[in-house]
């Protein structure tokens, strides 16, 4: 009786071991799982006119699921009422190409093929293309630092107090291709008490001169305009004052 009891005892004790063994095993795989072939930099919502940094919220949406259908209700935004919208995932493979992965409104978004997808530990940097698919492709789009805009120059403040601010929108242009903006961004306040304003002035490609207003603490989107990021603008000085006779 005592020998069937250890037998017993051995037994159990075997099958835990067995036990932690499948589990541990199981853990491994599903880690694996989550290391796809592509590393995501950064995803964008909307239409090439019109279109918003989505990654953050990308990655609550990663951590409840591996796949999801998407749409406006899906990032709580729609960037272009009218019109369908587009969700692009921007990712780096293990070469150190670029890809862009694109889902049309109403789509199906796969994580299987991103690495850390469920992890989040991925788009903390290192895409600054704006819409375009970062390799130089005119895919209709558009190419990411080659908007429809050519910027002259920048002005923020009141109507009757403003200042040139073109020098300082170039340098944020090159850190990144949005940023909420206000007096602490541009190191000044000029007219104290009253909400400003930054005006873009800018030249679309048949001519006409068209003006972008953004109003203090909103956010500043910079695809639609050409060169933003590499700062290729606002060097001829733009004298045209606050006001601009044509108005987008």
């Amino acid at each position: 009786m005592q020998s069937r009891e250890i037998v017993r005892k051995g037994l159990v004790a075997v099958g835990f071991v067995l036990m932690i063994v499948a589990s541990a095993f199981g853990q491994y795989g599903s880690g694996n799982r989550d290391d796809g072939q592509y590393q995501i930099l950064q995803a964008r919502y909307g239409t090439p006119q019109r279109n918003i940094d989505v990654t953050n919220r990308l990655k609550e949406l990663a951590q409840r699921d591996v796949t999801f259908r998407m749409g406006n209700s899906t990032f709580g935004e729609d960037p272009d009422p009218g019109r369908v919208k587009t969700l692009r995932i921007y990712t780096r493979d293990r070469n150190g190409q670029n890809r862009m992965f694109e889902y049309r409104e109403g789509s199906v978004v796969d994580g299987n093929q991103f690495t850390g997808w469920s992890r989040g530990d991925w788009g903390r940097g290192g895409w600054n293309g704006g819409w375009g698919d970062g390799n130089g492709n005119n895919d209709g789009y558009g190419n990411g630092d080659d908007g429809q805009f050519q910027i002259l120059g920048a002005r923020y403040g009141t109507r009757r107090r403003n200042v040139d601010v073109t020098q300082r929108l170039r340098q944020l242009a090159r850190e990144d291709v949005t940023f909420r903006m206000g007096n602490s961004t541009f190191g000044i306040d000029p007219d104290r008490g009253h909400v400003k304003t930054l005006r873009i002035y800018a030249r679309e490609r048949n001519g006409q001169t068209h003006l972008f207003e953004y109003r203090e603490g909103s956010v500043v989107d910079g695809s639609q305009f050409t060169g933003w990021g590499r700062g290729e603008w606002g060097r001829e000085g733009y004298r045209g004052g606050w006001e601009v006779r044509d108005r987008r």
